[in-house]
């Protein structure tokens, strides 16, 4: 007899629906502009690995995680103004603050992240086409 037990995996399309690209894909069907934010680089202790997003809309909801707290805010304001002028930047977290300090942002380690704007129109304006 077959029953959803702990074997159980969902079908294709409902992964596809949790996934954050189909809720980017949402947001880009709307028309909206996100921001993309990953990991690029890490040096010392990190709270995300390389290849870690977030996306960030243009409101500030963000969906998945860099890392959390001081680091991510900062990298949410970037990724604000990357959508706002349709230009990628880089942002370097620093979390190296004094261990002294008491501060929750204190990991010990760099991370650089590039934060890409996606948009509706952007493939057509790469190519030309239209």
């Amino acid at each position: 007899m077959s029953g959803q037990g702990e074997c159980f995996d969902p079908p294709l399309e409902a992964k596809k629906q949790d996934s954050v690209y189909h809720q980017v894909k949402e947001f880009l069907d709307k028309g909206e502009t996100v921001a993309v934010a990953t990991i690029v680089s890490t040096k010392g202790s990190t709270p995300r690995e390389v290849g870690a997003k977030m996306v960030v809309t243009a409101w500030g909801e963000i969906l998945g995680t860099i890392g959390g707290g001081c680091g991510e805010a900062d990298v949410k304001r970037e990724a604000i103004e990357v959508i706002r002028t349709h230009k990628p930047r880089m942002v370097r977290v620093d979390l190296l603050d004094d261990i002294s300090s008491d501060s929750p942002a204190v990991c010990g380690g760099i991370m650089n992240i590039f934060v890409d704007p996606w948009w509706k129109e952007r493939d057509t304006e790469a190519t030309g086409e239209k």
